[in-house]
C-alpha cells in the first residue's frame, strides 16, 4: 500500500513538472510574440507616414536599409527610398503596393534590377533611379509600368553596348519625352559623355572600329576623341520630384550656374556656394521655375537678361551677397515675382541704384527687404527709398512732379512755333523752273 502512494506521487510529481513547463513555454512563446510585434512597431516608427493633397507618403530615406522590407501599408502613394544601401531589386519586391504613384529609390549602390521588379505596379508615374551602380538595364523591367511617365537614371556608369540596346531605343520614342534624360555612357571610352536619348542604338551591336570607337553617325565614321563637357545640373545636384519637383546644389564649390537644368523643376537652391557672375540665358531652361535660392554667394554682377525665361518666379533671394546695384533691365522678365530678398548686400547709393528703386515703386506687390545703404558712409544704414528722396530735397515745391501747369502760366511762349524758309540751289542738273522753296516747321519745347 505505501509503495502504492509513493508510486502515485512520484507521478503526480513528474506530470506536475511537465505542465509547467508546458506553460513556461507557452509564457515564453507570449514573450517572444510581443517582442516581435514591438520590434515590428519600431521599424514601422522609422520611416516617417504623412499625407499631403490627399495622398499617403512614407518617407524611409537614410534608414541605411540593405533590403526591401514587408509589411508596408498597402495604400501608400509615394515611397521614400533614397539614400540607403539597397543593392538588387528582386522580383515582387513591390507588386503588394498596388496604388503606389512614385517610387524613389535615387543615391543607394543598386547595381542590378532583375526582371519582374516592378511587376504589379500599374499606377506608378514616376521612377528615380539615379546616382545608382546600374551599368545596364533590361528594357524588360519597364513594360510592367503601363503608366511612367518620368524616369531617371543619370548618374549611373552605363555600358553602352548591345544589352543596352532594348532600353536605348524605349527611352528613344518619341512619346517618352521625359524617360532617361540626361542619362550618358560610361563606357565604352569612344561614347564616354554622350547621352542614351541620341545614340544611333543601330551601332551599338556592331564591333568597334580599328581606332577602337564606337561609330554614332549615320555614315559609321568613328568620333574623334572624347572632350569631357563640363559637369551639369544632374550630376552636381540632388533632384526631387515628390512632393514638389526640386533641384539642390547648395554648398557645391560652384562658380556658375550648372548646365542642362532639368526643364520641370520648381524649386532651385544655389546657396552657399561662390557663384560671381550670373550671365545672360543662365536659367533659360528652367521655364516653370517659380522659387530660386541664390543666397550667401559671392554674387557681384546679374546680366540683364540673366534671369529671361523665369516668367513664373515667384520668389527670389539674394540675400548675403556683394552686390551693390542692378544693371537696367535685370528683372523685366519677372512678371509674376511675389518676394525679392535684398538684406546683406553692400548697396551703394548713388544713381545707379535708382532703377532697382524705380521698378519696386512700379511693382508694389512685391514684398522686398533689406535695401539699406552702405556706401557712401553719409548714407550708410539709410533706407535705399529715403535716400532716393533726397534727390527731391533742393527741388521747389511747386516744381516736384506735375509741374507742367506751372510752367505754361509764367511762359507763355515756352512751344513756340517758328518758321524758317530755306532756298535749296540745285546743282546745275535741274532746270530752274523746278527750283522750289521748302518750307520747315521748327518747334522749340522748354
Amino acid at each position: 500500500m505505501g509503495r502504492r502512494v509513493l508510486v502515485l506521487l512520484l507521478v503526480l510529481l513528474v506530470l506536475g513538472g511537465a505542465d509547467s513547463r508546458r506553460g513556461e513555454g507557452r509564457k515564453q512563446g507570449v514573450v517572444r510574440g510581443r517582442g516581435r510585434a514591438r520590434a515590428a512597431k519600431r521599424f514601422a516608427t522609422d520611416c516617417k507616414e504623412y499625407t499631403e493633397a490627399g495622398e499617403k507618403y512614407l518617407d524611409c530615406q537614410d534608414r541605411g536599409l540593405t533590403s526591401i522590407p514587408q509589411g508596408w501599408p498597402e495604400d501608400v502613394h509615394h515611397l521614400l527610398l533614397a539614400r540607403n544601401r539597397l543593392q538588387v531589386l528582386r522580383p515582387g519586391t513591390f507588386e503588394h503596393l498596388k496604388q503606389l504613384r512614385s517610387l524613389d529609390l535615387q543615391q543607394n549602390l543598386i547595381s542590378r534590377v532583375e526582371d519582374g521588379a516592378f511587376s504589379g505596379l500599374d499606377q506608378l508615374t514616376t521612377l528615380l533611379l539615379q546616382h545608382n551602380r546600374l551599368h545596364t538595364l533590361n528594357e524588360e523591367a519597364l513594360i510592367t509600368l503601363p503608366r511612367l511617365r518620368y524616369l531617371r537614371i543619370y548618374g549611373n556608369p552605363w555600358l553602352c553596348d548591345c544589352q543596352l540596346d532594348s532600353l536605348i531605343r524605349t527611352l528613344q520614342v518619341p512619346t517618352n519625352r521625359q524617360l532617361g534624360n540626361f542619362a550618358m555612357c560610361e563606357e565604352p571610352q569612344g561614347l564616354r559623355g554622350h547621352k542614351l536619348k541620341k545614340l544611333k542604338a543601330d551601332f551599338l551591336c556592331e564591333p568597334p572600329t580599328d581606332g577602337g570607337t564606337f561609330p554614332t553617325s549615320a555614315g559609321g565614321a568613328p568620333r574623334p576623341p572624347h572632350i569631357r563637357k563640363p559637369q551639369d545640373a544632374t550630376s552636381l545636384c540632388h533632384t526631387y520630384l515628390y512632393p514638389t519637383p526640386l533641384l539642390i546644389c547648395n554648398s557645391r564649390d560652384l562658380k556658375y550656374i550648372p548646365a542642362d537644368i532639368p526643364p520641370d523643376i520648381v524649386k532651385m537652391d544655389l546657396s552657399s556656394n561662390v557663384i560671381q557672375r550670373l550671365k545672360p540665358h543662365d536659367f533659360m531652361t528652367a521655364k516653370d521655375l517659380k522659387m530660386l535660392n541664390l543666397s550667401s554667394n559671392s554674387l557681384e554682377q546679374i546680366a540683364p537678361s540673366a534671369f529671361a525665361g523665369l516668367l513664373y518666379l515667384r520668389e527670389l533671394d539674394l540675400s548675403n551677397n556683394s552686390l551693390q546695384y542692378f544693371q537696367y533691365g535685370v528683372l523685366e522678365d519677372l512678371y509674376f515675382l511675389k518676394r525679392l530678398h535684398l538684406e546683406g548686400n553692400p548697396w551703394r547709393c548713388d544713381y545707379s541704384i535708382h532703377y532697382l528703386v524705380y521698378w519696386l515703386r512700379h511693382h508694389p506687390g512685391v514684398f522686398h527687404s533689406g535695401l539699406r545703404c552702405s556706401d557712401p558712409p553719409e548714407f550708410r544704414g539709410w533706407l535705399v527709398e529715403d535716400y532716393v528722396k533726397t534727390y527731391n530735397a533742393d527741388c521747389p515745391k511747386d516744381r516736384q512732379g506735375g509741374g507742367a501747369n506751372t510752367a505754361a502760366e509764367t511762359n507763355q511762349d515756352t512751344a513756340q512755333e517758328l518758321r524758317a524758309e530755306t532756298e535749296e540751289e540745285p546743282v546745275g542738273l535741274l532746270p530752274s523752273p523746278l527750283r522750289m522753296r521748302k518750307t520747315f516747321e521748327i518747334i522749340r519745347l522748354s
